[in-house]
């Protein structure tokens, strides 16, 4: 199931019915914390055990744990053979074992972390075989066979909801000033939450500085900072005191705020699992959000760089270091293919996942743009003769420098080739921008006309290309003539409900989340709010018909809402 689909309902539902304990193994303690905390919100018995517990506290948690006090008990998996948990699984029933990010599983998946090998040893050892259960967001075919096959899953049910988040508007952007164009997205959310992704801690603490010195109330997130400046930010983040959290992908694994309204990446990412799993993390209630992409040719660069840095893992054979090097510079061509082709985003996304799609989806950059088909089969000709007859004078160059020859580009690091008079394809395609050719360079390049060496990223001839110049077949992209703006999505709240209702309901929230000390959305999400705003009701009775209200937080909260809401109503008659 997608990013913020409900994963986490599927094994806390059955662990409030299933007689004994479920215990779920994570590997982000974000995730445990966060999950925890609602769950006790909920009044829902539920712990977790991890590194982040001083000794006492883990001791008294697992006290509880052997007394039957805990009914879902969250754990890293490097706590499985440790004999205090082995303790756990010899002196107390577990009903279930949910495996959460089971991709982390496989050594293809995005993000393979040997640890949770020891998982199945775990259940070997214990004396019998609980039910287990694995969820995934990022599962590719490949690796989904890999989780049935390394948790030794016995003739598991198996169920793909689909990778689709539909209230998600997928953007991808090529701006010259990436400041400028992150501005302007922010200014489409005045208020409202949003992550901006960055690649590296440098580019973290400088967006972070350029968005406060513009006014926005923003604060960085990466692994080079110290635990207490890490936790005291995200807080800030998720209790509302901070607007925007600029972080490293070491940021928002697990955590559940709902109302993100926006997800910038100012960078591309690795890889399109990578990049869907943290887009994710926008619009989790369900109401619109933004996902935009920066793109700039610079991020290949360094993402093949720390490509390279990956690799250098001393648990990997050289073998296996090959063939993981080899597939994430396949990932990360996909990603390119998916920041550089103007065709629909979405179906990008849900085809690399092994989804059967086609039709466009009209929630896209590339379905919202105002395009021209363009018939680039004589330009493709010579942008291929011009890779060949590089290649005969031993010269391989980037898409950008095969653009600029191509221009007739008198720039002074060209000057020492002297290709003026020397090559026939230099200056064949002057008049034609640098931009346009780079665009018609990796279409080529993700149809596999052309072929790329990864390391320096240079263009190269394939089996195909002697093809194209042979057979000239007709190939035609699209072009963009302007881009239709993304639909504003500052504003959530649908036209049937009440702004004000809705505005005195999130007043009462915060309220009440700050004597609590719980971020807002533990009391209750925006769709929630909306929901309650929409209905307005007046009695214990229509309150419960609220989406999101059970009987926990009917008891704890429904005379404050109740409150405001009536209030609101009886200014409303005086008016």
């Amino acid at each position: 199931m997608p990013t913020g689909a409900g994963k986490s309902v599927c094994y806390q539902v059955p662990a409030m019915l299933l007689p004994g304990l479920t215990v779920v193994i994570s590997p982000l303690i974000s995730l445990m914390h966060d999950q925890v905390g609602a769950l006790r919100q909920n009044g829902i018995p539920a712990a977790y055990l991890n590194s982040s517990l001083d000794e006492e506290t883990y001791r008294e948690t697992l006290s509880r744990v052997l007394s039957g006090e805990v009914r879902l008990l969250y754990a890293a998996p490097e706590r499985l053979e440790t004999q205090s948990f082995l303790r756990i699984a010899h002196n107390i029933r577990i009903a279930l074992i949910a495996v959460d990010e089971a991709h982390c599983v496989s050594q293809w998946g995005q993000d393979f972390r040997p640890s949770y090998l020891r998982i199945l040893r775990f259940i070997e050892e214990i004396p019998y075989r609980p039910p287990i259960a694995a969820f995934t967001a990022t599962a590719t075919p490949e690796v989904a066979e890999d989780i049935l096959r390394i948790l030794a899953l016995h003739d598991p049910f198996t169920i793909t909801t689909g990778f689709d988040r539909q209230n998600l508007y997928l953007g991808v952007m090529q701006p010259r000033d990436k400041m400028a164009a992150l501005m302007e997205i922010l200014q489409r959310h005045p208020e409202e939450s949003g992550i901006v992704y960055c690649a590296t801690r440098k580019v973290v603490e400088q967006v972070t500085e350029d968005l406060c010195l513009n006014g926005i109330s923003a604060a960085p997130y990466h692994a080079g900072m110290g635990d207490e400046a890490r936790r005291r930010n995200q807080e800030d983040f998720l209790y509302d005191r901070v607007r925007v959290i600029v972080a490293t992908n070491a940021f928002g694994m697990g955590i559940d705020k709902s109302d993100v309204r926006f997800v910038v990446h100012y960078q591309m990412p690795k890889n399109i699992e990578s990049y869907y799993q943290e887009a994710g993390r926008a619009g989790r209630d369900g109401s619109p959000a933004e996902c935009i992409l920066l793109y700039g040719p610079a991020d290949v660069r360094l993402a093949q760089f720390m490509i390279s840095k990956d690799n250098e893992n001393d648990q990997l054979d050289d073998r296996m270091r090959e063939e993981i090097r080899r597939r994430d510079e396949e990932r990360l061509k996909q990603m390119t293919f998916y920041c550089t082709r103007n065709e629909c985003l979405r179906e990008h996304i849900l085809r690399y996942f092994g989804e059967k799609v086609g039709g466009g989806c009209g929630n896209c950059s590339a379905c919202r743009g105002n395009y021209e088909r363009r018939d680039i089969s004589v330009d493709a000709q010579k942008i291929v003769s011009c890779v060949y007859r590089l290649e005969k004078l031993g010269l391989h160059f980037g898409p950008t420098g095969i653009a600029d020859i191509l221009m007739g580009s008198q720039a002074e690091k060209y000057e020492k080739f002297h290709f003026e008079g020397k090559l026939s394809t230099f200056g064949i395609m002057k008049g034609t921008g640098r931009r346009q050719i780079v665009q018609m360079i990796e279409y080529l390049l993700s149809e596999d006309w052309i072929g790329i060496e990864n390391e320096h990223r240079t263009l190269r001839l394939n089996k195909r290309s002697a093809q194209l110049l042979r057979d000239r077949p007709t190939l035609t992209i699209n072009v963009v003539k302007e881009e239709k703006p993304a639909a504003s999505r500052a504003n959530t709240v649908p036209e049937d409900v009440d702004d004000a209702l809705f505005a005195a309901l999130r007043e009462c929230r915060k309220k009440l989340a700050q004597r609590e000390g719980v971020p807002p959305y533990f009391i209750f999400t925006d769709t929630a709010l909306i929901d309650m705003a929409r209905k307005k009701p007046t009695n214990d009775g229509a309150f419960l018909a609220v989406n999101g209200v059970g009987r926990v937080k009917l008891e704890k909260y429904g005379n404050a809402f109740l409150k405001v809401i009536r209030d609101h109503a009886a200014a409303g008659a005086g008016v």
